[in-house]
């Protein structure tokens, strides 16, 4: 496991082919996020939140893409770090001539009653030894690199591009010089050792462009970002031997919760190809309602009572809209309008294509979605939440939907593309929905009809067993009736289906890795199993939905270990993707993932768990 103060080095020269996945960084606001490569060039940016069109996303399309670069000429080595338990991203460039250090942020500012820009991102520049040359470039692409933007000087209030009712402000004491078609700022520059040099980019939709001031204010900004993270952080109950790696994943999974609706969403990008070269590029920039429940867990679990209720508040306001029945994802406001389409100008990922935005799995039906929501209610009234009456008849209604349609097939939690089908997860949310109704009746939260949903309960596990468990292989299968295996099955036991220690839960446990396991970690089922022709890398999540399996039936050593072989695959900074390839150990998929990044804490809490039960004093 590599922890936040962990720093890795790569000889890197500027022109280096596309940077790999995970050596991306994120910086963020929690409303929007950006990510930084390893040699200083913010290559992914969308605005005004996570879910708008990119405004840099050389990520996508080094060339057509834009970006917002500061990068040392000449060859150079590079660490990075954070600077503690924030997303303040500090890059120590060092080059024949000297030392500098580049300090990215997105600014959380006081409340002072003065104007505050809509949105910054704020670079610093700082010589530590010798003399650094450097070329400052931005070059904005606004609209997925659709518009082109002009560059204009306005003097002291910096340079500005404007398209529509939006305005980016570029504002430093660096001189820049616009190219000759006009859409891209550049400049060189030499830091020397005690020097620094500020760049503040701002920007503003349908209202004036705030600028920031550089200099003493600029490095207030910073103490008051730095503060605000340690003081959040502080807060974390989890005092158990990962805590490095639980806060990062705690500080990613804060940065990725829109903070005006408690929203959740996947991941910041679109189209990171989940294998190179291949069609398996999604849109992750909504909110999916199946990762409420683990989601839920680990806010509860690490003791952030706030965000666990503004992310129920935000699930059961979202599917208002489409009550007593739930689609599979959300935008970050809970509008269900997120038709897919592709860009085809945009090259992709190491040509990666399609591009695409929006996602077409909001129209499919997943019956598991039902559980989670149910579940993660359950969970926040058993931390200690509340649940308003309105909240509880919209719990009620959906109970009454499962009931309606458990029977129902559907297109189960990995939106396999094709026809519907009996997945054995999908029946096992279902159980999950009605059961977890009955334990919140038990708590007077909900009123239900309970003898209607025991007997519809007992119903959906009498399925389960009769038809989602394959005798001849020993295993619960993916599908009914079918003998291929499913790592969401894994689930079963911390759902509260069945004990992970139950003989069948063992048996399915060990066809499981047999079958997709791979250099210690999992893919999510097996090749074929979606009807798509291209391979995909280990599922992160399934494996640490293996060591919950693990400390949940007691095998705490097994559990330490396996936790510790698949935190090894984080980056440098203790990011992760969505997939990892099993042979390279590469991160694959949409970056950084928040559902990865749920494993990471649940499994830990699952592990210091099991350590307090055996009486373990870690």
């Amino acid at each position: 496991m590599r922890d936040e103060e962990t720093v890795h080095a790569q000889l890197v020269a500027p022109d280096a082919a596309a940077p790999a996945i995970d050596d991306y960084a994120i910086i963020g606001d929690c409303r929007m996020a950006a990510l930084i490569s390893r040699d200083g060039s913010l290559d992914w940016l969308c605005l005004p939140h996570f879910s708008g069109p990119s405004v840099f996303a050389a990520l996508l399309d080094p060339t057509r893409g834009g970006r917002f670069a500061v990068q040392p000429r000449g060859r150079f080595r590079t660490t990075r770090r954070y600077l503690g338990p924030s997303p303040v991203l500090e890059t120590r460039f060092e080059s024949a001539d000297g030392v500098a250090r580049l300090t990215d942020l997105v600014p959380l500012v006081s409340d002072d009653g003065g104007l505050q820009p809509m949105r910054e991102v704020l670079r610093v520049l700082d010589g530590v030894s010798g003399s650094c040359a450097f070329e400052l470039v931005i070059a904005p692409r606004p609209d997925y690199a659709r518009m082109q933007v002009r560059a204009s000087n306005r003097g002291a209030l910096g340079w500005a591009f404007t398209w529509a009712d939006e305005i980016l402000v570029l504002n430093t004491s660096v001189p820049l010089e616009a190219e000759c078609d006009g859409n891209t700022l550049c400049a060189r520059l030499a830091v020397a050792a005690g020097e620094k040099v500020y760049i503040s980019l701002v920007y503003a939709k349908g209202d004036l462009a705030v600028l920031s001031p550089l200099g003493d204010r600029a490095e207030e900004r910073l103490r008051v970002t730095l503060k605000w993270w340690r003081d959040w952080t502080s807060r974390c109950a989890y005092r158990g031997r990962y805590r490095d790696a639980v806060l990062r994943s705690a500080v990613t999974l804060k940065l990725l919760t829109y903070v005006l609706s408690g929203a959740v969403i996947a991941a910041p990008t679109t189209s990171l190809p989940e294998a190179i070269g291949a069609g398996r590029n999604w849109d992750y920039r909504y909110c999916w309602l199946r990762d409420a429940t683990l989601t839920m867990r680990a806010f509860t679990g690490l003791g952030y009572r706030d965000e666990a209720e503004a992310f129920l508040r935000w699930l059961l306001h979202a599917t208002r809209l489409t009550w007593p029945e739930l689609q599979v994802l959300y935008d970050i406001y809970g509008r269900t309008d997120v038709k897919e389409e592709t860009l085809d100008h945009l090259c992709g990922y190491r040509g990666s294509r399609p591009v695409r935005i929006g996602n077409g799995a909001h129209a499919q039906t997943q019956l598991d979605v039902y559980g989670e929501v149910v579940s993660a209610a359950l969970d926040f009234a058993e931390s200690g939440g509340c649940l308003e009456a309105d909240e509880a008849r919209l719990l009620g209604g959906f109970g009454r939907t499962v009931v309606a349609q458990w029977r129902d097939p559907d297109h189960g939690i990995w939106e396999v593309r094709g026809p519907k089908r009996h997945y054995t997860f999908s029946k096992v949310m279902c159980w999950s929905a009605l059961d977890s109704l009955l334990k919140l009746q038990a708590r007077g939260a909900v009123r239900v009809d309970a003898d209607l949903l025991r007997r519809e309960r007992d119903a959906i596990m009498a399925a389960i067993e009769a038809y989602g468990y394959n005798e001849s292989i020993g295993s619960y299968v993916g599908t009914f009736g079918g003998d291929r295996v499913d790592a969401a099955l894994l689930l079963m036991g911390c759902l509260g289906y069945k004990d992970p220690r139950d003989p069948r839960m063992r048996s399915t446990f060990a066809r499981i890795h047999e079958r997709l396991g791979r250099n210690g970690l999992l893919y999510r089922y097996e090749r074929g199993y979606d009807d798509l022709e291209a391979g995909e890398g280990a599922f992160g999540i399934c494996s640490f939905w293996a060591i919950d399996n693990l400390a949940e039936r007691g095998d705490v050593e097994a559990a330490g270990h396996a936790f510790e072989h698949v935190m090894s695959h984080a980056n440098d900074l203790g990011l992760f993707a969505e997939e990892i390839d099993p042979v390279t150990g590469a991160a694959l998929g949409n970056f950084p993932q928040a559902f990865t990044h749920v494993g990471v804490i649940n499994a830990a809490l699952g592990i210091a768990q099991a350590e307090k039960g055996r009486g373990d004093v870690r």
